[in-house]
């Protein structure tokens, strides 16, 4: 075997082992990404540019385990359920929701009689609402705290 063989093979080997298969930096594991829970309250927007800097988007939702898994990153970050920011919105088309990350949007866990739009235009979602810590729409321009998520690489 040549050498170039041999550093050819070693350099894609390298590679490999340099690959993330795990979260780290604060981040948690489930289903195939990676969720953090972010402190800082900020608007919905900015929330989601924050995620966006941290390699990802603001977490969405695909089942009920997942929404389980949201919860338990907050309150392991929280000791509570606080009021956070997920990644659904409704701002282009009022009634049509989709997740900031492209995903589809076919999972929900809204409380009773949400989304309602009350008092005021009101497009994105919040989780962990009421007794029962369900989804809200609530206006974009109020702040919370936010969870992101990414894939695993």
């Amino acid at each position: 075997m040549s050498a170039s063989c041999k550093l050819h093979f070693s350099s894609a080997e390298s590679h490999l082992v340099k690959r993330s298969v795990y979260c780290s930096g604060g981040w948690s594991a489930f289903n195939g990404r990676c969720f953090r829970y972010i402190p800082t309250p900020m608007t919905w927007a900015q929330a989601e540019k924050n995620c966006q800097a941290l390699g990802g988007n603001l977490a969405s939702v695909h089942d009920y385990r997942e929404h389980l898994k949201l919860q338990r990153v907050i309150r392991d970050a929280t000791y509570s359920y606080r009021k956070t920011w997920i990644g659904g919105s409704d701002a282009q088309q009022e009634n049509v929701f989709f997740w900031s990350d492209g995903t589809p949007f076919r999972y929900t866990s809204w409380c009773p009689g949400e989304p309602n739009n009350h008092l005021a235009p009101q497009h994105c979602i919040q989780m962990n609402f009421g007794n029962t810590k369900c989804w809200d729409d609530l206006q974009c321009s109020y702040r919370r705290p936010s969870v992101c998520a990414k894939r695993i690489r």
